[in-house]
C-alpha cells in the first residue's frame, strides 16, 4: 500500500522562484585605519621607558664612581691619620722630651724635694741641683726614629742626636746612586 500511495499522490507544483536579478555589489565597507594617536602613544612610553632606564644606567654608574672616589680618599685620609698618630706618639716620646728639657737648660735633681700639700712643707734634701747633672742621652738609650729628624724646639737646625738637621740633609742629598753595569746586583756565592 505504501507504494501505491506514494505513486497515487499527485506532485505538487512547484514554488515560485522569486527570479534572480544580477546587480552591482555595493562597495565594501572601508576599513577603519588604527588611530594615529594610540601608535605615538604606545612609541611615546616605549622612548620613555628606555630613556627612564639609561637615565638610571648612568646614575647609578656616576654613584658607583663617586663611591670609589670617596673610598680612595678614606683611605688616603686613614694613612694621614696614622702618619700623624705616629708623629704625634713622637713628640710626646720620653727622648724628644728629654732632649727638649736639656735644650732649654733643665738638669736632672738627684735628691729631689717633695711639696706637702696638706699643710705646704717641703720634704726632702732641698739643695739646687748642680749643672753637671744635665740630662743626656747617653750610649745605652736607644734611638726613637719617629723623631730622629724632628728639630728641637729652641734650635730648629739641631735635633735629637745632637746633629745639625742641615747638615745631615745636605750630605744625603750629595751622595749619587752606585751604579750598577752589569746587570741586577747578586750575592757571590763563590
Amino acid at each position: 500500500m505504501s507504494a501505491q500511495a506514494a505513486t497515487a499522490r499527485p506532485l505538487s507544483t512547484p514554488a515560485a522562484r522569486p527570479v534572480r536579478r544580477l546587480r552591482a555589489l555595493e562597495l565594501p565597507a572601508l576599513r577603519r585605519r588604527p588611530r594615529l594617536w594610540y601608535g605615538l602613544i604606545a612609541v611615546a612610553a616605549a622612548l620613555g621607558i628606555v630613556g627612564a632606564q639609561m637615565v638610571l644606567s648612568v646614575m647609578t654608574t656616576q654613584s658607583s664612581y663617586e663611591l670609589a672616589r670617596l673610598n680612595s680618599q678614606h683611605h688616603e685620609l686613614t694613612l694621614q691619620k696614622q702618619v700623624l698618630d705616629d708623629e704625634l706618639a713622637g713628640l710626646g716620646s720620653p727622648q724628644y722630651l728629654a732632649a727638649n728639657a736639656a735644650a732649654l737648660g733643665m738638669v736632672v735633681d738627684k735628691t729631689p724635694s717633695y711639696l706637702r700639700l696638706s699643710d705646704g712643707k717641703i720634704l726632702g734634701a732641698q739643695k739646687a741641683a748642680s749643672s753637671t747633672s744635665a740630662i743626656t742621652l747617653g750610649k745605652g738609650s736607644v734611638a726613637n726614629e719617629l723623631i730622629a729628624d724632628t728639630p728641637l724646639v729652641t734650635d730648629p737646625h739641631a735635633t735629637i742626636d745632637g746633629n745639625d738637621k742641615q747638615k745631615k740633609t745636605s750630605t744625603t742629598e750629595n751622595m749619587t746612586p752606585v751604579p750598577v753595569t752589569d746587570g741586577l746586583p747578586t750575592v757571590r756565592t763563590h
